[in-house]
């Protein structure tokens, strides 16, 4: 019988919140084998004290997970590897413009499709020739690499994916257009890095809040192109203020480090957030 393996996957750019406790005690008690993961790539925002804190936070909400932790940035390998495998089937191409460009390319549009993550991109540097590329590259010109949404889409067909709480759903990466997989600065993406880590820790629930449904649908792409491991979702709702405001990192006030310092129990915390 399969062991039921989830995560949870914080990212060290502040102390954890109410938000993130209620997710993380949600995914340990779905899964027999419980795994934290730190999703470091940003590194721009990302903190070395964040994560020592993260591991304080969880332990004293009663949380405990396997060793080692698996830490994003010390495998940047792996993401490489993955982002050349794509390569190979000639599903990226470097893109050249910066937000300016971008704007200015939608500005002109006489309608400008919208995805799930705002207006998608309008492909300007999609249809640049190879010495076009080499030339820009050749001038010092910084790029990010994006997937070629279209050939992607109808490289692998009709895909789905399983919501426990939703149920099956039809694919529909193309609601995001040609997305970034790595920049620059940030050598891969939320997207592709998540996917891969998924896949390479055996991963076979991925619980998390309801804000990244619709990144789902690109991960199951990535998933078919990739020939990786495709695990059950389950998006819960996110948890909310008296205002019906969603828990953030700025709310300093209710991070799960303050309120220790302030005295709250754990008791008082668990109760708080209903679990």
């Amino acid at each position: 019988m399969k062991i039921e393996t989830t995560r949870f996957a914080p990212s060290p750019t502040g102390y954890l919140h109410l938000g993130h406790a209620y997710s993380a005690l949600l995914c340990a008690d779905l899964g027999q084998r419980f795994i934290l993961r730190i999703e470091d790539i940003d590194q721009g925002r990302c903190r070395a004290e964040f994560v020592d804190a993260i591991y304080e936070d969880l332990a004293w909400i009663g949380l405990s997970w396997e060793s080692p932790v698996r830490i994003q940035s010390q495998h940047m390998d792996d993401y490489h590897q993955a982002l050349n495998k794509l390569e190979n089937q000639d599903l990226l191409y470097p893109c050249f413009c910066t937000r300016k460009d971008i704007q200015a390319e939608i500005n002109q549009a006489s309608h400008a499709p919208h995805g799930p993550d705002g207006v998608l991109y309008p492909g300007t540097c999609r249809h640049l020739s190879l010495s076009e590329q080499e030339d820009l590259k050749a001038k010092g010109k910084s790029f990010a690499l994006r997937l070629d949404m279209e050939k992607a889409s109808r490289q692998v067909g009709p895909l789905t994916w399983h919501d426990r709480l939703k149920g099956p759903q039809q694919a529909t990466p193309e609601i995001f257009g040609d997305v970034v997989l790595a920049r620059k600065d940030t050598p891969t993406s939320y997207h592709l890095s998540v996917t891969l880590d998924d896949h390479l820790q055996g991963i076979s629930l991925v619980s998390r809040g309801e804000d990244l449904f619709h990144a789902s649908h690109i991960h199951r792409l990535l998933q078919s192109l990739l020939r990786l491991d495709v695990p059950d979702y389950q998006h819960h709702s996110l948890l909310c203020d008296e205002d019906g405001k969603r828990f953030a990192k700025r709310d300093k006030s209710l991070t799960l480090r303050s309120l220790r310092e302030e005295g709250i129990s754990v008791e008082d915390v668990l109760q708080r957030i209903k679990i």
